[in-house]
């Protein structure tokens, strides 16, 4: 095969696959086809593109690599738009039947029937950027106040998206899951609602309808493949995204679902250290990844009780290897369409590219000339400045 970019060492350790029926029991077809019917309504709702990257797989050696590129989401630049705004949604509609003691309906909230009442009602949540911009875009349709918490790493340029959508952005001066606890606590403290992608003992219904959000992109891209994938890498983060995929992809393809390899920073791998222990677990951030939207150390349980069943693969990488993969989509091989994409994105993509290049581990991740892979391309481009340095850099 050819060798795209300077080959870095990948952790990589065993899932224990087994189907006792979380992909089923924790995100029913039921959740999953409510947040298609509901999100399919909205205003500016189109599909995101599939894109094949013919060359590319025929330089690494696999037979197909199918790209599910989320830049375009609702203009927001990722797949978040599916799932904070929808969550906010469904947190709103609760809230206001339980108030105004009446069944309120989500076609009503949508169409502003209950923006004063809505305004009654703070929804807050903490975001390394995309999930609480998708949250305050919500909530500027839907007429709510709109808290976010941010850590000290989060750029600039994401901060000040999320304010321009209405929200009232603090950031602390701790890393992201610092930023939960407060968001958590504040909310307590002042009657708030917090709408988060992760979930905790006695908090699952908000993480639940995200999850149930982001099937809306899963959904498209099983709709438009013509075979069914071997392999899906996808980002780990809390857990969120990886989950919905994985249990959507089972409900949609059955006993043919895709082998499913996590992919996490290695400064950040607190689905790995998961699967290390077997159980949920958390790990401290030392150092933030250039990964911004998978900087997490605490799993979600809700997720992880998914992922144990569902995924075959953990793997971790180093941060060397993202602005190569970043500049890679963006200058392509042959005849591979350009794709902008965020650090974010391209997690699954260098995973696989490096793993590729090695003999060993592609042997262990069943990669070969049959393979046919589908990556979540989960972002584009959410801070135009860091995308420019990367783009200025040089491979090596």
């Amino acid at each position: 095969m050819t060798k795209i970019f300077a080959t870095a060492k990948l952790q990589h350790i065993s899932g224990r696959p087994e189907n006792n029926g979380a992909a089923d029991r924790v995100l029913s077809k039921e959740d999953f086809q409510a947040a298609h019917a509901e999100i399919t309504a909205w205003e500016g709702h189109a599909p995101t593109p599939l894109v094949a990257l013919n060359t590319l797989a025929s330089s690494i050696g696999v037979a197909r690599i199918d790209y599910k590129h989320e830049g375009p989401r609702f203009g927001l630049g990722s797949f978040k738009a599916l799932g904070g705004a929808y969550a906010a949604m469904r947190v709103l509609g609760r809230e206001l039947s339980r108030r105004l003691e009446t069944e309120v309906a989500l076609s009503d909230i949508r169409a502003g029937d209950y923006a004063k009442d809505c305004a009654q009602i703070t929804l807050v949540s903490a975001t390394d950027g995309n999930h609480g911009r998708s949250l305050a875009w919500g909530c500027k349709r839907f007429g709510a106040p709109c808290r976010i918490y941010i850590h000290s790493e989060v750029s600039e340029g994401r901060a000040q998206a999320m304010s321009d959508l209405g929200a009232d952005v603090i950031r602390i001066d701790g890393d992201y899951d610092a930023s939960v606890a407060l968001a958590r606590k504040e909310a307590e403290e002042n009657g708030w609602f917090v709408v988060s992608d992760t979930s905790w003992e006695g908090y699952s219904e908000p993480p639940r309808d995200v999850m149930a959000g982001y099937g809306v992109m899963t959904r498209e891209a099983c709709e438009a493949l013509e075979q069914t994938p071997t392999h899906v890498f996808l980002q780990g983060g809390v857990g969120g995204l990886a989950a919905s995929v994985a249990a959507a992809l089972r409900q949609y393809w059955g006993g043919q679902s895709p082998r499913v390899v996590v992919v996490e920073p290695e400064l950040a791998a607190c689905l790995f250290e998961s699967a290390r222990q077997g159980q949920p677990t958390s790990v401290k951030i030392s150092e933030e990844t250039i990964m911004a939207g998978l900087s997490c150390g605490e799993p979600s349980e809700m997720a992880w009780e998914i992922l144990r069943e569902e995924t075959s693969d953990f793997l971790t990488i180093p941060d060397t290897i993202v602005a190569p993969a970043v500049r890679l989509l963006a200058r392509p091989m042959g005849a591979d369409p350009a794709i902008e994409a965020g650090e974010s994105a391209v997690a699954g993509l260098a995973a696989l590219i490096e793993a590729c290049q090695s003999t060993q581990l592609s042997a262990t991740l069943g990669l070969d000339k049959t393979s046919r892979v589908l990556l979540i391309g989960s972002e584009g481009v959410t801070d135009p400045t860091i995308f420019a340095e990367i783009m200025e850099g040089a491979d090596v």
